[in-house]
């Protein structure tokens, strides 16, 4: 048995993962799959987010050792997610038996132009500093992280249902954007295994941050050919494939 813990991105919560973990625990041997919030989002929205990507990583530990869920563990994340899980990896390398990164993008590596795409700015700016209607604000992410969210209106109601339970301030979502765009991650790969996936249609961060991530660090990495940001809402059986492969294949 190992224990996956599963990471969301900015202003996200474990709810955003749909059905994919259930797919995951089925189709990966032994996996016992762990979902965590990050503070400020889910159950923990009235927590201040923290300002650091590291404080989030000691928040996770926390949060499993009053758990009683003891290490090594496996990480599959996505975006700020996945920032986390390169921290946890640095600083805690013996805690980590692997860890999945899908379409996150890390300083130094990537230019801001390509960790979020400018065209976005606007948007996601107004998302986090003016309050709107929910549908609106949901209806405005689904397009941004999923390539097939015109179709996705069951997809579209249970978000705005996790909104109007668990609202993200707007002073957490600006923490996250400023923990997302400080965090520096080590210019060496920290020790535990990893793979990249990441989606060429990507509206939200430029699939190039995954690219130049895996050749900086010689790291595998599997692109999607078609889906959006939110791989494993586009696409979660693919995603649960290419982990399967790589656990299969030997270091």
């Amino acid at each position: 048995m190992s224990t996956w813990i599963f990471l969301r991105g900015l202003m996200r919560e474990t709810r955003h993962w749909g059905n994919f973990p259930g797919v995951f625990s089925h189709e990966i041997a032994g996996a016992d799959v762990v979902l965590l919030d990050l503070p400020g989002n889910g159950r923990l929205h009235q927590m201040p987010s923290p300002l650091r990507v590291e404080e989030m990583v000691e928040h996770c530990r926390r949060a499993l050792q009053a758990r009683g869920i003891a290490p090594p563990y496996q990480v599959l994340a996505l975006s700020l997610g996945a920032m986390v899980a390169v921290a946890w990896g640095a600083r805690y390398p013996e805690e980590l038996n692997g860890c999945v990164l899908i379409n996150t993008s890390l300083r130094p590596f990537s230019p801001f132009y390509q960790r979020l795409r400018p065209r976005n700015y606007p948007d996601l700016f107004g998302l986090a500093l003016r309050p709107s209607d929910l549908v609106k604000q949901e209806q405005l992410i689904l397009r941004l992280t999923s390539c097939n969210g015109e179709s996705q209106t069951n997809t579209l109601a249970a978000w705005v249902a996790y909104k109007q339970e668990y609202p993200v301030s707007r002073n957490n979502a600006l923490r996250q954007l400023i923990a997302a765009g400080q965090y520096r991650a080590p210019v060496r790969k920290p020790a535990p295994p990893m793979l990249i996936l990441a989606s060429a249609m990507d509206q939200l961060v430029n699939p190039r941050c995954s690219q130049r991530l895996a050749s900086q660090w010689q790291t595998p990495l599997v692109m999607h050919p078609n889906a959006g940001h939110d791989l494993p809402l586009d696409d979660g059986s693919w995603v649960v494939r290419q982990v399967r492969n790589w656990l299969a294949t030997p270091d």
